[in-house]
């Protein structure tokens, strides 16, 4: 079968805390794993090394955990959606919750190009006395110089909002980042907790939105 005549369809999914240490490479192969145990017909690229035909939108930083993800994959055949919803919720591993099923036209840009940006829940488990001058700070701050994979690069611009939400239930703050997510321009969640001067192991963070 010509690649062009494969069927296009868009999963939203959840991936919770079964699965917070999953890579997304791992992540990718469990989706063709389920696709197998589902007795579905995923399409496969052509060539000497053919590759799933599943596209995720976004690569989610181990340990955060997230209600918004988002993945394209095409099938040799149609199905009905309500088919197609069933097999993978029976065969999906713990860790991975399906909340939406729909199609794509197969002409549609792929998902990274559309991607803008990513909204972070960030729940504070030892909370700084002064938080919401840090706050402050970080968004006042004409530039916040980090390094990633040995690269310097400036986290501010990549910061398009950082506000206080309500704290939960046990009394303990939570924050909303809205991050740019575009191709070379990523703003990282981990990071916005380091500014305000905490390691990673006192902050979960869920990601809530992509934006695209």
């Amino acid at each position: 079968m010509s690649e062009n005549r494969f069927l296009r369809f868009r999963a939203t999914f959840a991936k919770t805390a079964a699965m917070r240490y999953t890579g997304h490479l791992d992540l990718h192969r469990a989706w063709e794993r389920a696709f197998r145990r589902a007795g579905l017909p995923l399409a496969y690229s052509q060539g000497f090394h053919p590759q799933p035909k599943i596209n995720l939108a976004a690569a989610l930083p181990l340990g955060i955990t997230s209600e918004c993800e988002v993945g394209d994959f095409w099938l040799e055949q149609d199905l009905p959606l309500e088919t197609i919803a069933t097999a993978l919720e029976a065969a999906l591993p713990p860790g991975i919750r399906l909340l939406k099923i729909e199609s794509v036209a197969p002409s549609a840009p792929a998902l990274q190009t559309q991607l803008r940006a990513a909204e972070y829940e960030i729940t504070l488990l030892d909370s700084p006395a002064d938080l919401d001058a840090k706050i402050g700070d970080i968004l006042q701050a004409s530039s916040l110089p980090r390094q990633r994979r040995g690269r310097d690069y400036d986290l501010r611009p990549l910061i398009e909002a950082l506000e206080r939400l309500a704290d939960d239930a046990e009394g303990r703050p939570r924050l909303l980042a809205r991050l740019t997510a575009r191709e070379a321009a990523t703003g990282r969640p981990e990071e916005i907790v380091a500014a305000l001067g905490l390691p990673i192991e006192a902050a979960r963070i869920r990601r809530v939105r992509l934006i695209f």
